[in-house]
């Protein structure tokens, strides 16, 4: 489709800040850019590490798959560690497959792309930036940082030096940078690095694309994440622990890294025709919002803790839309949409998607089972080379610098090890995103069942000796692990959580806080979770009510709304999920539960607007869809609910039943419009409060001819002198309600309070027997041997709210019918009772057989 394609890498650009300035016309280039193209969100992964997450943008797929989890790795020689290569990736990336169809590519400055591969075309490796700070220090371009090795020389000279930036460079980002204490503040030694290594990538690139040609190019900047990483904590507004004079001084930094970020854009943008297609992209935003950390915890990667779920993504080209904004795109979606630029076949094996959305004309994309498996020559390295053994310090100490990895232990094995754990850790977490939760979990036990080293008194004087000139405190005691665990019990944790294993989640807790001597972990979420697993809804409300108050924030106020529709407070949750959005706009699932919400209070306009809103940020939400279904059926527009429950079932992994289910119903309203209608292998059930009639309707359905499921092991007595057609597991469906596959075609008797646990697996038809409260409570009290006219008023107001209960749940299950019958009714108008159970059953029962069932003498307990 497309003769060029131009892909550009911004780490970290946020929409929240491109925003404002584009609205004050401070990043023209990137404004015309979406004025002749389309423009949205981009999805990221967990965790977002940009080596591992711009290696998915490459090949298409999730980081289990390419092989690079994480920021270093251990060397071939297994002699040290070093910053991550290109060797670490084991899937072809775009440019692999471009040279195997004779395509010409330019890569600069990927992350990771050192050793450069020999590519048809161009490589400018990772490590062509990365130079000495130090005047006095030479820094040669090492073998293998670029491709081919003989346009080293004519690249050689557009490297910049930290020490070349001066006052001209630094005045327009820092206005009152005289005032700077150099001798303890370093903010400027960072600005000079960071400033002069993506000007060199942009250099290089630039040239590399008027000197040379190409159908392919990629650029990759880390100029705003590491700009934001270094001063984000100065950005307006004003954080109360940052001192008034460091915030005048750093303030406008972060914003001047995305204007000159854009001038940079101008400059590339001037060097390609009218047939380019050009994307920006970035791999994940940066919080500048409440989120914000001052103080970054002790943890693996920590920073990475500050990246948003969402960066962004602009395309402009000659088959490009324009002025569009697409929706719910995703990093691994880039590499198979870029293939079909080219009519290239898309991997099978890929994770992601091409977006056909973003085009003018679309051509169905071709398919193949796997780049993989193809032979031929794809421009990768053949063997490791004696060059691909640096240890590259400088890297290495900009990594320890951001704070992205510890400084690395001085015995090499230990160095060795702590890596070891943390890729696979990372993969851990790969696993956790992609909810693989028994991967992770098998990797994560694996992790902590390794016996590991501890510190010695020898290390604790070693680290005191290098650290004699500072007041810091050892961040180890003498006996502690080499390798510390805390991560993986948190993820754990986490995993116990999402699959409901509270009791399990409860002992990771437990472990975490013996453990939390280094830092303090938020555990209110957790312990919330695992209170409201166990049932104790008042104490979990109290502690995040506790948490909300300490320090309110979006994830709190979500988790409060959520138990608030537990209990079917719904304007109190609505009001929660209002709060959560108001701090953060932009998540998916905040809007999403909020249209849920909605259809509980009968608001179905503003319900499907959040839905919609969810789905324009995260595309692949089947939750979104199904809630959109639900609100759209509501409102009367059955077609396109049943495009949105359609969506919502082939979006989920597994079986949606809820989904197939509302289709069947919007079917049906489609078609006879009739109220009920016989199911294949439905289930009948008979429920309603205890003494209301419940034994009577199942006597009734038997003896018409619905067989009962039923054990018989509660005899007849004089409270029900004919039988109670009970069935023991009922009582704990909680646990287990695998044996309703039994109940099919048949009936069974469920109370009231059990019903929500019924399988939606199937179809239901659900006889509820209503009887006066007074009458119940009355009849339950002399059966217990209790005064019959002393009526306890807790128990009146239980029933009631299980009387609402049963109409919300009914509401949100589609595969429930209900029919309401009074117990009084069946008794005085029983021919006009039994012709409403046949037409709601929708099978022909005996009716005569039926009303000999029925025994007015049994009425004792009247009112």
């Amino acid at each position: 489709m497309s003769k060029k394609v131009l892909l550009i890498g911004w780490d970290a650009a946020d929409w929240k800040l491109i925003w404002p300035l584009i609205a004050q016309g401070q990043m023209p280039a990137l404004k015309k850019l979406m004025d002749r193209g389309v423009y949205g969100n981009m999805g990221t992964m967990n965790p977002p590490y940009s080596p591992m997450l711009w290696s998915s943008v490459a090949t298409g797929k999730t980081p289990d798959k390419h092989g690079v989890h994480g920021f270093i790795e251990v060397m071939p020689n297994m002699k040290g560690i070093r910053p991550v290569t290109v060797n670490s990736r084991k899937a072809k990336a775009l440019w692999n497959i471009l040279h195997h169809e004779g395509y010409k590519s330019n890569v600069v400055g990927w992350w990771p792309s050192f050793p450069a591969e020999p590519i048809n075309g161009v490589v400018v490796s990772d490590k062509f930036q990365k130079v000495k700070v130090n005047p006095k220090e030479k820094s040669p371009i090492l073998s293998g940082t670029i491709h081919p090795k003989s346009l080293t020389k004519d690249l050689h000279d557009l490297r910049m030096f930290p020490y070349e930036i001066t006052d001209a460079h630094i005045f327009p980002f820092f206005p009152k940078a005289a005032e700077i204490d150099q001798e303890n503040d370093k903010g400027l030694q960072s600005f000079a690095k960071i400033m002069a290594e993506n000007t060199s990538v942009h250099a290089a690139s630039t040239y590399v694309m008027r000197e040379k040609e190409w159908d392919f190019m990629a650029i990759y900047y880390d100029l705003i994440d590491h700009f934001c990483h270094a001063f984000m904590k100065f950005h307006p507004p004003k954080q109360k622990p940052i001192p008034q004079k460091l915030f005048d001084i750093y303030k406008d930094g972060v914003v001047g890294a995305y204007r000159f970020q854009d001038m940079m854009l101008e400059r590339t943008l001037e060097l390609v025709d009218k047939d380019t297609t050009i994307i920006v992209l970035s791999d994940h935003g940066f919080e500048s919002g409440h989120r914000r950390i001052l103080k970054m915890p002790k943890y693996p990667a920590a920073p990475a803790l500050e990246h948003r779920q969402f960066g962004i993504f602009v395309a402009a080209g000659p088959n490009i839309k324009k002025s569009e904004k697409v929706f719910g795109l995703g990093l691994i979606d880039i590499a198979p949409t870029i293939l079909h630029m080219f009519n290239l076949p898309i991997g099978k094996d890929m994770d992601g998607k091409p977006a056909l959305d973003i085009f003018k004309e679309i051509n169905p994309p071709s398919y193949i089972d796997s780049w993989e498996d193809v032979e031929g020559d794809f421009g990768e390295h053949q063997s490791t080379k004696e060059e691909d053994q640096l240890s590259d310090q400088d890297t290495m100490q900009q990594l320890i610098d951001l704070g992205y990895i510890d400084k690395p232990d001085e015995k090499i094995e230990n160095a060795i090890l702590k890596t070891r754990c943390d890729l696979k850790h990372n993969l851990a977490r790969v696993y956790l995103g992609k909810k693989d939760y028994v991967k992770s979990k098998e990797l994560l036990h694996e992790l902590i069942n390794e016996t590991y080293p501890v510190y010695e008194e020898k290390d604790l004087e070693k680290w005191k000796e290098n650290m004699q000139k500072t007041n810091q405190q050892p961040p180890f005691k003498v006996g502690d692990s080499i390798v510390d665990v805390i991560p993986f019990y948190m993820d754990l944790l986490t995993i116990s959580l999402a699959e409901n294993e509270f009791k399990k989640a409860e002992e990771y807790l437990n472990e975490l806080r013996a453990r939390d001597k280094k830092f303090e972990i938020i555990t209110y979420f957790s312990e919330a979770k695992i209170l409201l697993g166990k049932g104790k809804v008042k104490k979990a409300l109290e502690v995040l009510t506790k948490a909300k108050n300490n320090r309110p924030n979006s994830e709190v106020w979500y988790q409060i709304g959520k138990i608030y529709m537990q209990t079917n407070r719904f304007e109190d949750a609505r009001e929660a999920f209002e709060n959560a959005l108001e701090f953060e706009v932009d998540k998916a699932k905040f809007h999403q539960s909020l249209a849920t919400c909605l259809i509980r209070l009968g608001d179905y306009e503003e319900a499907a607007e959040h839905a919609l809103t969810a789905i324009e940020l995260v595309k692949y939400y089947p939750e979104a869809h199904y809630t959109l279904g639900e609100a759209l059926e509501k409102l009367g527009d059955l077609e396109n609910a049943k495009m949105a429950y359609d969506t919502a079932a082939k979006l989920k992994p597994q079986t949606h039943y809820r989904a197939e289910k509302a289709i069947e119903n919007v079917d049906i309203k489609l078609k006879d419009k009739s109220s009920f209608k016989y199911h294949k292998e439905q289930i009948v059930v008979v429920s309603g409060l205890p003494r209301s009639g419940t034994s009577l309707m199942m006597q009734m359905l038997h003896h018409g001819g619905l067989e009962a499921l039923t054990d018989k092991n509660r005899k007849a007595d004089d409270s029900n002198p004919k039988g109670y057609f009970e069935y023991n597991p009922v009582m704990s469906i909680h646990k287990d309600n695998s044996w309703l596959a039994k109940a099919k075609d048949k009936s069974v008797k469920v109370v009231a309070p059990l019903l929500k646990f019924l399988d939606p697996k199937y179809r239901y038809k659900v006889i509820f027997m209503n009887r006066d409260l007074t009458e119940i409570v009355k009849s339950q009290q002399k059966m217990i041997g209790k005064d019959p006219e002393t009526l306890p008023t807790r128990l009146f107001d239980a029933y009631k709210k299980h009387l609402k209960q049963v109409e919300i749940w009914k509401d949100k299950e589609p595969g429930v019918e209900l029919l309401y019958l009074n117990y009084k009714d069946i008794l005085e108008n029983s021919e006009e009772s039994i012709n409403k159970i046949n037409a709601f059953i929708g099978v022909n029962l005996n009716k005569d057989k039926m009303a000999e069932c029925i025994d007015k003498s049994l009425y004792r307990n009247k009112v």
